[in-house]
């Protein structure tokens, strides 16, 4: 791992739990004053190590409360391109993230859906149209335990 100073490591953390909060109060629980941590951060975003704040998002309240899990396969020497593929699904806003995977399958997506009409909705009208995908298998997420988009060592 990169070796991070842990002032910086505080930092990252606090910002992982809030990213809210004000400058003032993050100075005050990582143990520096509001200039210097200030300085830090701003020097943790140009680095990019810090890429960005997000909002979490209730999909529940969206409309679209369950998530499918699918794994895709591609045809093979039929000229699709992997990337071009995952470029395309991850331009469907339903779809949370697209991975390029090993294994078995060429890709694994992520996809908030509203229940079952609504993940065959997806299927026919936007996965099923992208050229060169030859099979998908797809589980539902009954339940999640754990959702984060990073962690800090």
């Amino acid at each position: 791992m990169t070796n991070i100073p842990e002032i910086d490591r505080r930092i990252l953390r606090e910002l992982h739990r809030d990213g809210r909060q004000p400058n003032a109060q993050l100075a005050e629980r990582v143990g520096l004053s509001a200039s210097q941590c200030w300085q830090r951060v701003r020097k943790l975003e140009k680095s990019g190590l810090i890429q960005g704040y997000t909002a979490r998002i209730n999909h529940d309240a969206l409309g679209a409360p369950e998530t499918a899990l699918v794994e895709i396969s591609l045809e093979r020497n039929e000229g699709y391109q992997l990337e071009d593929v995952c470029r395309r699904l991850a331009q469907f806003p339903e779809v949370l993230e697209a991975h390029i995977t090993s294994g078995e399958f060429d890709v694994f997506i992520k996809v908030a859906v509203s229940g079952t009409r609504g993940y065959e909705q997806f299927l026919k009208d936007k996965l099923y149209s992208i050229a060169g995908i030859r099979h998908s298998r797809s589980v539902f997420s009954l339940r999640c335990y754990k959702s984060e988009t990073s962690f800090v060592p």
